[in-house]
């Protein structure tokens, strides 16, 4: 039996989503986590703590490095954990993430199928068009602004992260001089107190908008003008900038009240030819070349000719629906976020595209009005939350008979599970594919088809 503090000597053969390499010790296999390890490397380690059927190490020394290892390019990789997968190669990552997808299917969905080849990203670095920098302040009344530590809320202190745009670390300095002049008191999350809480910056990849959002714990910002000033003259990217009004304790970011401060409240982008606009409580997603990529593979995989029905459940600002509407005859959208539901509206309006209808429901209301007026969707494109569905959406989509489901999932996880459970129903998976959204992170798209067959 392994003991704490224990040295051995291990093989990683495995990677977890979180970045830890996983190897296996003693007569019984017994599985010993490692973080900053790779599969292929052997390795010194030191066992940190045991659990009853895992351990977990720190690499001590590494004897025999990995031949998909390589040195990460960002000082602070292995302090915020935000990329887990840096210390590999692009290669290997794709084929660990694929590796993902594939066990999920088999191990938690009892589906054996031949994956589609996977879809890497088309840029590796400085693809988010968001970010959001917690800040807080340390005992001396230094200033920190960065990103959270893996599986905490310290702040690592960031001057900068290849995983964004480098003009948001310029912009991000430029609030950090703004706060220390102003002395503004970051909000503290263990005593609730403090004013400043994280800044949010939102660009526009096609139009190179820069929409600024201080969210703060209260209702107006003392010098605001100071900031605004600062901003405006040093980046004429920014169209706007907002106030996110946050006073409830806890870690969810975003209040639910915005204030401008200046210019506008939203910024634009075009994406697969629809053009979108966005506030700071839009959904959207975070690499604009490989979301087109995504939303492509999806539209091949709904396959429209033109005549169909197609209901985008869980639409958000509608965009992957508005993606495939020339491709049918009429596209509805459904979405439980009201603001969502208006934005996805403008967006079709702005796009000229008149086959659209929108409303603000849950899948089962959806399901019901749409039986009500008569409409049985041919295809049905599901985009839920990283939960995956509930068994009230899966019902509720068998219940409208369509020949064809297209998920898209940020989590494979809920997928397998998810279509273990169409496949009861008579839904059966035709094609898996991987897409990576989010590269040198443990986060892997993938876009799944099902379809109907008569029992």
């Amino acid at each position: 039996m392994l003991q704490k503090n224990q040295t051995a000597t291990i093989q990683i053969t495995g990677l977890t989503s979180e970045g830890n390499g996983v190897g296996h010790l003693g007569e019984e296999r017994f599985a010993v986590f490692v973080p900053n390890t790779a599969p292929g490397d052997v390795a010194e380690i030191k066992i940190v703590k045991v659990l009853k059927s895992y351990a977990f190490g720190r690499l001590e020394k590494l004897l025999t490095p990995s031949p998909d290892r390589i040195e990460s390019q960002c000082p602070i990789s292995h302090l915020c954990g935000g990329c887990s997968l840096r210390h590999l190669s692009y290669e290997a990552e794709c084929q660990i993430k694929n590796g993902w997808v594939q066990d999920c299917l088999s191990r938690l969905g009892d589906i054996h199928l031949p994956l589609e080849p996977f879809s890497p990203s088309p840029a590796q670095n400085r693809y988010r068009n968001k970010a959001q920098y917690p800040i807080g302040q340390d005992a001396d009344g230094n200033y920190h602004l960065g990103f959270y530590a893996n599986r905490s809320h310290r702040i690592i202190d960031a001057q900068d992260c290849l995983l964004q745009p480098e003009i948001f670390s310029q912009i991000a300095a430029c609030v950090r001089e703004f706060l220390v002049e102003s002395k503004l008191p970051a909000y503290n999350e263990t005593t609730k107190k403090g004013l400043v809480r994280h800044l949010y910056l939102r660009r526009g990849e096609t139009t190179g908008e820069i929409l600024v959002c201080l969210v703060i714990n209260g209702k107006q910002l003392p010098h605001h003008q100071a900031l605004v000033q600062r901003l405006t003259q040093a980046f004429p990217q920014i169209v706007g900038i907002v106030l996110n009004l946050n006073t409830k304790p806890g870690n969810t970011i975003l209040g639910q009240k915005c204030v401008t401060l200046w210019g506008k409240d939203t910024i634009r982008d075009i994406l697969c030819g629809v053009e979108v606009e966005l506030s700071p409580l839009s959904f959207y997603q975070v690499n604009h070349d490989s979301a087109e990529n995504l939303y492509g593979i999806a539209a091949e995989f709904a396959a429209l000719t033109g005549t169909e029905t197609l209901l985008d459940l869980f639409c958000g600002a509608g965009t992957i629906g508005l993606s495939m509407a020339q491709r049918c005859q009429k596209l509805i959208g459904v979405e439980i976020v009201p603001q969502a539901v208006e934005n996805a509206k403008k967006n079709a309006a702005r796009s000229g595209i008149a086959n659209a209808e929108f409303f603000c429901a849950d899948a089962g209301e959806a399901a019901s009005r749409l039986a009500e007026q008569g409409i049985r969707p041919d295809v049905v494109v599901l985009d839920p939350p990283r939960k995956g569905c509930d068994q009230q959406v899966i019902d509720a989509v068998v219940s409208m008979s369509p020949s064809r489901v297209v998920m898209v999932s940020c989590n494979p996880a809920t997928m397998a599970r998810d279509c273990k459970e169409f496949q009861r129903q008579g839904y059966f998976v035709q094609r898996v594919k991987g897409v990576d959204m989010f590269p040198r992170t443990g986060h892997v798209e993938c876009v799944t088809l099902m379809s109907r067959v008569e029992m």
